[in-house]
Parts: structure tokens; sequence; C-alpha cells
């Protein structure tokens, strides 16, 4: 803007004005850039850091008293109820293979009352 004002009116460039307008826009735009990094470095920690966790009630079957909080990973029995948020699993057993069923098929053998 400098340079055309100044042509337009058949003045000289004040090559001077222009340089330090520009030297001020790169340092202000780099700050800004910096900066906004940061936030979104810090809004990802903060995310991650209070993201909800799953809480599962598993009280029918393993007689605890209060929902569960569970992970990434960690393992849901069948039966569970979600509380709290949400849950994907991936089922890995099945029928007489489940840990209930072990569980129960170890009960059902012994032969000491």
């Amino acid at each position: 803007m400098v340079i055309a004002l100044a042509n337009d009116k058949g003045k000289p460039p004040n090559w001077q004005d222009f340089v330090g307008i520009d030297c001020l826009l790169v340092i202000n735009s780099t700050i800004s850039f910096i900066e906004e990094n940061n936030v979104g470095n810090v809004v990802v920690a903060l995310m991650i850091g209070l993201a909800p966790k799953t809480k599962i009630d598993q009280s029918i079957l393993t007689w605890e008293s209060l929902p569960m909080t569970k992970n990434p990973g960690d393992e849901v029995f069948s039966g569970s109820t979600c509380k709290q948020s949400e849950i994907e699993a991936v089922v890995i057993a099945t029928s007489v293979h489940t840990f209930f069923r072990k569980a129960e098929h170890l009960v059902d053998s012994t032969n000491q009352v």
C-alpha cells in the first residue's frame, strides 16, 4: 500500500516504510503461528485428559457395588451395562468359552459340598 500510494501521487516510493511494515507483518505472522500451534497442542492435551471415561456396570456379574471405569483395551464381560459414555467392543469368546461359563463349569465339576 505504501509503494502504491506513493507512486500514485508522483512521489518516489518510501522504501524505509515499506521494509519496516513488511518486517512487522512477518514478525506478527510468525508469532501468531507459534501461538496458535501452542494453543492447538494445549487443546489436544486437555481433550485427552478430560475425555469421558467409560463406566461399566458389572455388578450383576462381579458383585461390584459401583460401576467400574474401563479404558481402551480393558476386558468387559458379557451382560455388562454401559452407564456413562459409550463402548465399542470385540467379542473374543462365546458360549462355553466365556469367563463366566468356565467359572460355572469349575463350580459344577467340584465333588465337595
